[in-house]
C-alpha cells in the first residue's frame, strides 16, 4: 500500500502542471504596464495644430529668424507643458512643425508687446527669460493675490503691460473672472431657466505712478464697468487705426467684445461694448474658454488676433483693415495647421474601435467635448497602423454636433457649446450595417441609422433609443426636463454600450441607469418589432463597494454602482467590454487614472460578478476622464487597450500578460 501515495502525488502534480499551463491566465493590472501616445505614421499629413485641453497662445519669434512662431502653454493632463510650434517656412499662415516641449506650463501667463518685443506676465510678476528656466528669473511688480480680497471663485487672473495713458511708462491691466454669482451647478428651475447669475469678466487698471504700481479700479465702458461673460483676456491695441488704444476682450464662451476708445490716446474713454461681427454675422470661435492675443500677425499694418480654443487648437482671426460703423471688421477664425505627428481629436476624446468602412481593418469612431463625432480611418493595418486625419461625420442636416445650448448642461449656460459625445458602434436595427449609439451632455440616448450600404456608410437623422417603459420614463432626479415617452434618459457623459450580452442574436444595451448603477437593457422581439426592456441591475461587485473615484467604501458586495454622485459630478463613466484575460467571458474596462480592469468572475442570466483590480498602471492620463476601447490591430487574437484622454490624444497599451 505504500506505493499508492507517491503515485497519487505524482499524478496530482502532473495534473496541476497541465491544468495551470492550459487554463486561461487572469490578467490583473500591473504597475509596469505602459501607455504610448498613438502616432499617425503618415508622413506628409497635415492636421489642425493643437496641444491638450486649454491652449494659451504666446506668439513670438522664438528662434530669431524673423517670423512668428507659436509658443503655447497647456496645463492639461497628460499633455502638460510649454510647447513650441516652429514656423519653418516663414509664411503668414504656415504649416507649423509638430510641438516640442520647451518647459513646464505656466498658469495665467499672458504676453504683451512693448515696442514690438514680447513681455510675459503672471499675477504679480514679470517673467524675464521665456527660453530659460522661466519661473526662476522674474521681477515682482505688485501683490499677485490682490484680487482675492475683491472676488471669489477667480478662475482667470490675466495680467498685461500697456502704456494706458501714453505717459511713457508701463501700466498693468488685469482681467478677472468672478464665478461667485454663477455658482456653477444645478440651478435650473422647472422651465429650464438658470436661476443663478452670470459669469463676470472685469478689467482693472494698476497704474504706474513714478515706478510705484497703484491699483485703481475697474475700467469703464459706456459709463459702467466692463463686464464680459467671464475670461476677459483684455487686449489694448489700435484696431481701427485711428491713433488710440481700443480694447478687445474674449469671454468664457465664444465671442469677442470690442470697446472703442472714443476719448484720446492720453485720456481714454470707452464706448459700450459690441461683439465683433462681419458680413456673415457675429464672429464666434468653434469652442469655448477662448484666449485671444492681439498683434499684427501677418505684418500688414493692422492688428489681428491669435486665439486659443479650449480643445487645444489655435486660430488666426485676421483684421481686414476695414471699419464699418466704428467697428473693425475681422475675418472668421482660421485654425492653424501643423505637420501630423500624434493622433488627436479635440478634447476628452471617446474612441470606439470598429471597421467602419468595411475594408477589413479597425478604424476609430470618436466623440469629444465639442459634441462632434469623427471617423479616423485606419489606412494601413498592423501593430502600429497608419491613420488618416479625423473626418467629421454628418447626415442630411450637415455635420453632426450635439451641444448643450442654454440649458442642456446641469452645470449651466456657460457650457452651451459643449456636447461630450460618447458612443458605441453596432448594428442596432439588425439590417447588416453598423449604426451609431450616442449619449452626450444631455443624458439623452440616441442613435443614427446607417442608411448607406456595405463599405459606404451614410447616417440618417437622430432618433431616440426606444424603450418599453410601463410608466413615465425614469430620469435623474435633478433633470429639469422630462423625457419623451418610451425614450431613455440617464446620466450624462457615460457610454451607451450596444452589445449582445445574452448571446441571443439581438443587440442589447449596457450602461449606467438614472441612479448610476450599471444596468442591462435586454432586447427582445414582439412580432416583427424589436423591443428594449427597462434596465436590470444584474452586475455586482465581487470584492466590495467602490465610489465614483474608485475608492473602496464598504467591504460588502452589492449591485455595481459606478457613480453615486449627483448633478455635475454624476455620470462620466466610460465603458468597454471584452475578454481581456482570455478566459472566455466578458470583462469590463472602465475609465480611471488610465483605465480600470473589472474581471468577470462568475455569470448567470440574472447576475454577473465583477472583481475590481484597479488601474492598469500608475501613469495618470485623466484630469477629468479617460475613455477606453479594445483593439486588435496585430490580429493576435487577444485584445489590446486604447485609451482616449482629455487632451484629445490616444494612448495604446499592448496586452502582453
Amino acid at each position: 500500500m505504500n506505493w499508492i501515495k507517491p503515485t497519487l502525488l505524482l499524478s496530482t502534480l502532473i495534473f496541476l502542471t497541465y491544468w495551470t499551463k492550459s487554463r486561461p491566465t487572469h490578467t490583473s493590472p500591473t504597475k509596469e504596464a505602459t501607455f504610448e501616445r498613438l502616432p499617425y505614421n503618415n508622413p506628409g499629413l497635415v492636421v489642425d495644430l493643437g496641444v491638450g485641453l486649454w491652449a494659451s497662445p504666446l506668439p513670438m519669434d522664438y528662434d530669431g529668424d524673423g517670423d512668428f512662431d507659436l509658443l503655447v502653454s497647456c496645463s492639461d493632463v497628460p499633455f502638460h507643458g510649454l510647447f513650441l510650434f516652429e514656423n519653418s517656412s516663414g509664411d503668414n499662415f504656415p504649416v507649423f512643425e509638430p510641438p516640442v516641449k520647451v518647459g513646464e506650463p505656466i498658469k495665467h501667463i499672458q504676453v504683451s508687446y512693448v515696442n514690438g518685443e514680447p513681455r510675459f506676465l503672471v499675477p504679480g510678476k514679470e517673467l524675464l527669460d521665456v527660453k530659460a528656466s522661466i519661473m526662476d528669473k522674474n521681477k515682482a511688480l505688485f501683490d499677485g493675490d490682490a484680487f482675492d480680497a475683491l472676488h471669489n471663485k477667480i478662475r482667470f487672473n490675466q495680467w498685461k503691460y500697456v502704456d494706458y495713458e501714453n505717459d511713457g511708462d508701463l501700466d498693468i491691466v488685469v482681467g478677472i473672472q468672478d464665478g461667485e454669482d454663477y455658482g456653477w451647478d444645478n440651478a435650473f428651475d422647472e422651465n429650464g431657466v438658470w436661476t443663478n447669475g452670470p459669469l463676470h469678466g472685469y478689467v482693472y487698471l494698476i497704474e504706474n505712478v513714478d515706478g510705484d504700481y497703484q491699483l485703481r479700479d475697474k475700467i469703464r465702458a459706456g459709463n459702467k464697468p466692463i463686464d464680459v461673460y467671464g475670461a476677459p483676456s483684455p487686449n489694448f491695441d489700435d484696431y481701427d487705426n485711428d491713433g488710440d488704444l481700443d480694447i478687445i476682450c474674449g469671454e468664457f464662451l465664444d465671442k469677442f467684445t470690442y470697446f472703442e476708445n472714443i476719448g484720446t490716446r492720453t485720456q481714454p474713454k470707452y464706448a459700450a461694448g459690441r461683439y465683433l461681427a462681419n458680413a456673415h454675422g457675429v464672429i464666434t470661435m468653434d469652442l469655448e474658454m477662448i484666449l485671444p492675443v492681439s498683434l499684427d500677425w501677418d505684418k500688414d499694418g493692422d492688428i489681428d488676433l491669435v486665439v486659443g480654443d479650449e480643445d487645444g487648437r489655435v486660430a488666426f482671426v485676421e483684421n481686414t483693415g476695414k471699419v464699418t460703423n466704428h467697428l473693425p471688421i475681422f475675418n472668421a477664425p482660421k485654425y492653424f495647421q501643423q505637420k501630423a505627428k500624434e493622433v488627436k481629436f479635440g478634447a476628452l476624446v471617446t474612441p470606439f474601435s470598429t471597421d467602419w468602412d468595411d475594408d477589413g481593418d479597425e478604424d476609430l469612431i470618436c466623440g469629444n467635448s465639442a459634441g462632434y463625432i469623427a471617423f479616423i480611418e485606419n489606412l494601413e493595418n498592423g501593430e502600429t497602423p497608419k491613420w488618416n486625419a479625423p473626418q467629421l461625420l454628418g447626415n442630411q442636416k450637415g455635420i453632426i454636433r450635439i451641444q448643450a445650448g442654454e440649458n442642456g448642461s446641469i452645470q449651466g449656460p456657460c457650457e452651451a457649446k459643449w456636447g461630450y459625445t460618447t458612443l458605441s458602434v453596432e448594428d442596432w436595427n439588425h439590417d447588416g450595417l453598423k449604426d451609431l449609439i450616442v449619449n452626450s451632455i444631455w443624458g439623452k440616448v440616441v442613435w443614427y441609422e446607417n442608411v448607406g450600404s456595405q463599405g459606404k456608410p451614410e447616417l440618417g437623422p437622430e432618433q431616440p433609443i426606444g424603450i418599453h417603459w410601463p410608466t413615465q420614463p425614469p430620469k435623474p432626479e435633478w433633470f429639469w426636463w422630462d423625457p419623451q415617452p418610451n425614450t431613455l434618459a440617464t446620466q450624462w457623459r457615460t457610454t451607451p454600450t450596444a452589445i449582445d450580452w445574452n448571446k441571443d442574436g439581438l443587440m442589447d444595451l449596457v450602461m449606467l441607469d438614472q441612479d448610476g448603477y450599471l444596468s442591462y437593457y435586454e432586447r427582445t422581439r414582439k412580432g416583427e418589432q424589436l423591443i428594449l426592456k427597462p434596465g436590470k441591475r444584474i452586475f455586482y461587485s465581487a470584492n466590495g463597494t467602490y465610489d465614483r473615484k474608485n475608492n473602496l467604501i464598504a467591504s460588502e458586495d452589492g449591485p455595481l454602482r459606478l457613480n453615486e454622485a449627483k448633478y455635475g459630478s454624476s455620470g462620466r463613466r466610460k465603458l468597454a467590454f471584452g475578454d481581456w484575460d482570455g478566459d472566455g467571458d466578458t470583462d469590463l474596462i472602465l475609465n480611471g487614472i488610465n483605465a480600470i480592469f473589472w474581471e468577470n468572475v462568475g455569470q448567470t442570466p440574472e447576475r454577473v460578478d465583477l472583481k475590481f483590480h484597479g488601474n492598469f498602471s500608475d501613469r495618470k492620463l485623466a484630469g477629468h476622464s479617460t475613455s477606453p476601447t479594445l483593439v486588435n490591430w496585430d490580429r493576435e487574437g487577444k485584445p489590446d487597450l486604447l485609451v482616449g484622454a482629455e487632451d484629445g490624444y490616444f494612448y495604446y497599451m499592448k496586452n502582453d500578460e
